[in-house]
């Protein structure tokens, strides 16, 4: 059970869950989380998006291949390569920020 002190603010349970000198692993995760929210799901849309793009390059470099439609295939296959490298450079924007942390 907690306690309001005088600003409002709960005091911390008594049994000492969140002191970093005996749970240093679940503090240290807490802290990361605290300094960068939402790491995970940004990853997952980065990997989503990057499938997406992958899905769309290869139709379009099919009908590339195949001679069809050319004029429209060869832009939208360009930006399908676009979308899958800006994924991959967020992602590992985000990999090298979660290695610092």
């Amino acid at each position: 059970m907690t306690e309001p002190i005088s600003d409002g603010v709960a005091k911390r349970p008594a049994s000492g869950r969140l002191d970093p000198k005996r749970d240093p692993a679940l503090y240290a995760q807490l802290r990361a989380e605290a300094k960068a929210p939402y790491r995970g799901l940004r990853q997952f849309i980065y990997i989503g998006f990057g499938a997406s793009g992958l899905i769309g390059a290869f139709i379009f470099l099919m009908q590339l291949l195949a001679g069809r439609d050319v004029d429209a295939a060869l832009p939208n296959f360009a930006l399908q390569i676009g979308v899958v490298a800006l994924m991959v450079w967020l992602f590992r924007l985000e990999q090298r920020a979660k290695r610092k942390t």
